[in-house]
């Protein structure tokens, strides 16, 4: 399973407790819907700068490679670490404080409260992603991985995987993105004294 995911970590990042038990159970992608609110990530007008897929991200690969080593991990509802299982808010909660050393709350509701609300054309790996899967706004989250693929804990029976942000089920189920990157203090410490030279006459 290791190497699965170092495979998968090698495929993305070059490009780069709410209810989650609602969600699919096929893993195969489900057909684009013709407009949503997630259409906008294809590709730019003539003219722009840069895609989402190639801007550069603001957060650290760590949490990418946190996130990606997730895959295959069992869906656990309540679970937050790769021996209990995940669930989705679990999962990312865990990938923040590995990231980063930041505590997020358990919960994908409170989660949204978190960072800066994110365009869907603005979208880069490492926001996290909202749907509502259970008629409840931001009841289910999962983190973006870049080329409108993103990686969540689903539901129970299922293990963290990866699906497409432009299928059906998740275009019209998205709540929103928030972009959730520490400040980085730079902290000017003292010089340590210098070691005494002991000499001998």
């Amino acid at each position: 399973m290791a190497r699965a995911n170092q495979l998968i970590f090698f495929c993305f990042v070059p490009v780069i407790v709410g209810g989650c038990a609602s969600v699919p159970p096929s893993t195969d992608p489900l057909p684009a819907i013709e407009a949503s609110k997630t259409d906008r990530l294809a590709a730019p007008a003539p003219g722009a700068p840069a895609s989402p897929a190639t801007a550069p991200s603001p957060h650290s690969a760590d949490l990418l490679f946190q996130a990606i080593a997730t895959a295959g991990v069992d869906y656990r509802n309540g679970g937050r670490n790769h021996q209990t299982g995940f669930d989705c808010s679990g999962l990312v909660a865990f990938v923040f404080r590995e990231a980063y050393g930041l505590d997020l709350p358990h919960n994908s509701k409170a989660q949204s409260a978190y960072g800066d609300a994110v365009d869907a054309q603005d979208l880069q790996a490492g926001d996290l992603v909202f749907f509502n899967t259970q008629r409840t706004p931001y009841s289910h989250v999962g983190i973006y991985l870049g080329e409108g693929k993103f990686i969540h804990a689903p539901r129970t029976g299922a293990a963290v995987r990866t699906d497409n942000l432009r299928a059906r089920y998740w275009s019209t189920r998205f709540d929103g993105a928030r972009r959730i990157v520490p400040a980085v203090v730079a902290v000017d410490y003292s010089a340590p004294p210098k070691k005494p030279v002991v000499t001998y006459p």
